[in-house]
């Protein structure tokens, strides 16, 4: 009877053990979350550093991006200035979502730095136009008159983009026997001032500061237009600047970087480009 009722004992004994067993486990499990948490969303706001030749066109899209599917209550954030100097801001750690560039030049040193996710494309193009201020007291007629001794040209340096074309629009003209040899350097001879951007070459002439400038035909905006003259360059010595985008690694907001990037090489980004005198993708 004795050992019966042992025996029964530690079956009882055994069975609490194991329920109590059963019952850590269980707790550990509930305690332990083996599903996938939800990821976290991405910020509503992308940063972006834009080429300071596209801020009408872009402060634009600021405002039509939201409006479209999948974007509502996107806020865009810009800082606008010459390609090169944005370039170097995103090396040394500017955040940033979207970098917009004015030239191949500035986006392939940003690609070797490793500072892009995946392939920069080409979005929009734009051609050079000189500008003159409306008055025209220097009595600048044609592309010849740029190399007038005395003339006060501005520009830009030539890392940045818009400079850079000017000096290769100028290389091409010294070498077409209509303008005479050397056109190039007595015009650059003339270059009272380099701006940061091309958008302080427009103001300079505006202004009256200056005699000439080159600068996008994108430049020559609305407001901009009654208080300058425009000479054409004809495109055998012109240069096409070709604007490439691209998403950088840092961006925490990936998905919505890249519909960017697709909304301004769609149809709602070219008109917008179009618009701003800018040529559009094909």
């Amino acid at each position: 009877m004795l050992g019966r009722r042992r025996r029964v004992l530690m079956a009882a004994g055994i069975g609490m053990l194991t329920a109590c067993g059963e019952s850590a486990s269980t707790g550990s499990v509930a305690g332990r979350s083996d599903a996938t948490p939800a990821s976290t969303p991405e910020p509503r706001e992308l940063v972006l550093l834009v080429a300071s030749s596209l801020t009408d066109a872009f402060t634009e899209m600021g405002d039509d991006f939201p409006r479209q599917a999948g974007a509502a209550g996107v806020k865009l954030t810009f800082n606008f200035g010459a390609s090169s100097l944005l370039r170097t801001q995103l090396e040394q750690g500017a955040p940033a979502d979207v970098f917009v560039s004015a030239d191949t030049i500035q986006m392939d040193q940003a690609v070797k730095a490793g500072l892009l996710d995946g392939t920069p494309q080409v979005f929009v193009r734009n051609r050079l136009v000189v500008v003159l201020p409306r008055e025209n007291r220097a009595g600048v007629l044609t592309l010849a008159d740029l190399a007038k001794p005395g003339l006060k040209v501005v520009t830009t340096p030539r890392d940045v983009p818009v400079g850079n074309y000017t000096r290769q629009a100028l290389e091409k003209m010294a070498a077409d026997g209509q303008f005479g040899v050397g056109l190039d350097q007595r015009v650059l001879a003339n270059v009272v001032s380099e701006e940061a951007n091309v958008r302080q070459v427009v103001t300079k002439v505006q202004l009256g500061e200056a005699d000439a400038g080159v600068v996008y035909a994108s430049d020559v905006t609305p407001r901009v237009a009654p208080e300058v003259r425009v000479i054409d360059i004809p495109d055998r010595f012109n240069t096409v600047a070709e604007y490439p985008i691209g998403v950088t690694k840092q961006t925490k907001a990936p998905a919505t970087a890249r519909r960017f990037v697709e909304y301004v090489r769609g149809p709602a980004g070219q008109a917008i480009l179009k618009k701003h005198n800018f040529i559009p993708l094909a």
